[in-house]
């Protein structure tokens, strides 16, 4: 699934920051829930990582580096946290890797795409 960023409306995987002592992967499922409505069991075992610019709201760029962890979904909620300020599509993985803009978040798609199971 992919979902749109709030600033831009790229397609996008949902992501954030972990709270506290938060593991990585407990973060990434927490954003999932947040920002998509999804639930379901996170993989320990990241899918890939790469980096992007977040643009702040002073227009200052800040290198940031995203940890992938597949997610495998149970629940789909009808509502959610960030429903009204993100749009989610579930899309082939041919198409998700021609929606992203980064080319690097591309090759972690492809590449978890061709077995999904070394995750679980």
């Amino acid at each position: 699934m992919l979902i749109t960023s709030r600033d831009t409306g790229r397609w996008v995987l949902p992501k954030g920051w972990p709270e506290a002592r938060e593991p990585l992967c407990e973060a990434a499922a927490r954003e999932a829930g947040e920002e998509a409505g999804l639930r379901g069991s996170v993989s320990h075992l990241e899918a890939g990582r790469y980096f992007y610019a977040k643009v702040l709201a002073s227009g200052e760029e800040v290198p940031c580096e995203v940890l992938v962890f597949p997610l495998h979904v149970d629940k789909i909620a009808d509502r959610w946290k960030e429903k009204h300020a993100r749009t989610r599509k579930w899309v082939s993985p041919s198409e998700a890797v021609r929606m992203v803009h980064e080319r690097d978040l591309c090759q972690i798609i492809a590449y978890f795409c061709a077995d999904p199971h070394r995750f679980s």
